[in-house]
């Protein structure tokens, strides 16, 4: 039997339902970045750091893009906010896909809120979790 394949503004319109409704612990959220954006592309979300991290107390502001083949191809993420992790280029803020495995590995069941968890994680990373980071509220 072949898997039903959920059309993309059904499965957004789910993501953004549960966004909204803030199920999960907190840590991170998600949403439109314009409630009129009928195609529901453009999304902001955020990550509150880790605690016993370098992360501690800042909330980190991303922007996440889902093009026309979401989720059957990986959204665009960006963070906005200043971060120093190994898989964000430090000009751009761009998660860079080839250096995240969460979007260069992408499969069509992750999701917005799974994307920003996984992110979360990357902070506490040993790769990551005493990198220096930039003054808080310095921007891309």
């Amino acid at each position: 039997m072949a898997a039903i394949t959920v059309p993309r503004n059904f499965r957004l319109l789910e993501e953004l339902d549960k966004g909204e409704k803030g199920i999960g612990d907190g840590s991170v959220s998600y949403g439109l970045e314009d409630a009129d954006d009928l195609l529901l592309s453009n999304w902001i979300g955020t990550i509150i750091g880790p605690n016993s991290s370098v992360h501690e107390g800042r909330i980190y502001n991303l922007k996440i893009s889902c093009g026309e083949s979401y989720p059957n191809k990986a959204p665009i993420v960006r963070f906005t906010s200043k971060i120093n992790l190994t898989c964000v280029n430090q000009q751009t803020g761009l998660v860079e896909t080839n250096k995240f495995p969460v979007l260069g590995n992408w499969k069509n069941s992750f999701t917005i809120e799974y994307l920003l968890v996984e992110l979360r994680k990357e902070m506490v990373s040993a790769a990551n979790k005493k990198l220096p980071q930039p003054p808080e509220g310095a921007r891309f």
